[in-house]
């Protein structure tokens, strides 16, 4: 049975919010209340004017299309660690119970710590150097600066939420020295007509972190599901990244903020690229529900939590061993 595709959402479902005012007097306020009321909602929102050149955009999504057409025996060169998840990621190594692979590979980068960092040392995930292509120094340097930049948009977007639940506007930054931010480059390859309803470019999930901040190409296909279960197509806005809350902004918020399930389905016969970049705090990060998110007499929903052993948890699930993969798979 193959899925219909949604209507597109409506701008009220998924707003866009301008982040040229940010520094202005009041503009932060004036943002996180618009940030809010998104969060109160569908939980996505899209960001414009939000700092990260259009030079860089172009020359990852560039970089990709170059990489991902190298042939396959080239790729598998770099295929992930389990140590370190760095490296190309074929298809069929992100799987999920009760669904087909994903109909997607990527290459996945994090933030790039040396060997000797005390937090590598204790081989805590997402925590290690990069793994880069030998013959492809291209990919690396189109992508550092990307990370780069899209750190610093993360860091500005905590503070948005921060005022936006009534704290101070550094009070997640606080816990954002050494972010377990995580990186994908996707490549989707179209998806046949007549597909099981168990495939997808991504099965059907919510983020698990703190925010995603995902630039994708004029193609399209991600898909996100209403509260009251329908599914709408998030479309691509020029010059602008599609935001989103992961999970532990539910233990945050006792539920206030609560993360939306998502999808992607590439409809269009066409190759289909995208990057989200999951942004997460510090590993020793101490989650809890907030004053602010807490009413006379309520009591928490959710127990205190590590934030890195949370993302842990929840992450080991998704992947199987990359042993298991050769060329010829």
């Amino acid at each position: 049975m193959t899925i219909e595709a949604p209507r597109a959402a409506l701008r009220e479902e998924v707003p866009v919010l301008d982040l040229s005012g940010l520094d202005q007097p009041g503009g932060l306020e004036r943002i996180a209340a618009e940030l809010r009321q998104a969060c109160l909602g569908l939980g996505f929102f899209y960001v414009a004017n939000h700092g990260v050149p259009q030079s860089l955009t172009d020359g990852m999504f560039a970089a990709m299309r170059r990489y991902f057409a190298l042939p396959l025996e080239e790729r598998m060169a770099d295929l992930m660690d389990q140590r370190f998840k760095r490296g190309f990621m074929p298809h069929g190594l992100s799987h999920s119970p009760g669904y087909d692979p994903d109909l997607k590979e990527s290459y996945e980068l994090a933030l790039d710590l040396p060997l000797d960092d005390p937090d590598v040392v204790k081989g805590r995930l997402l925590h290690g150097p990069n793994h880069w292509p030998e013959r492809q120094p291209w990919l690396r340097a189109a992508a550092e600066p990307y990370f780069d930049a899209t750190m610093d948009l993360g860091r500005r977007l905590l503070a948005v939420f921060a005022v936006s639940l009534g704290l101070d506007h550094d009070y997640f930054l606080k816990f954002c020295n050494k972010p377990m931010m995580h990186m994908r480059l996707f490549h989707y390859p179209p998806q046949p007509a007549g597909d099981s309803d168990l495939l997808f470019g991504v099965r059907p999930h919510a983020d698990l972190g703190m925010l995603t901040l995902l630039n994708q190409d004029p193609i399209g296909g991600l898909e996100l599901q209403k509260r009251d279960g329908e599914w709408v197509g998030a479309p691509y806005i020029p010059g602008t990244f599609v935001i989103n809350i992961g999970d532990l902004f539910r233990v945050w918020t006792n539920d206030l903020y609560i993360s939306t399930p998502h999808r992607v389905i590439n409809r269009t016969g066409k190759e289909r690229y995208s990057v989200p970049t999951f942004f997460c705090l510090d590993y020793d990060t101490p989650i809890a529900c907030l004053p602010s998110c807490l009413e006379a007499g309520a009591t928490p929903k959710y127990p205190e939590v590590k934030a890195g052993e949370y993302v842990e948890s929840r992450l080991s699930r998704s992947y199987r061993d990359p042993a298991e993969f050769n060329v010829a798979a």
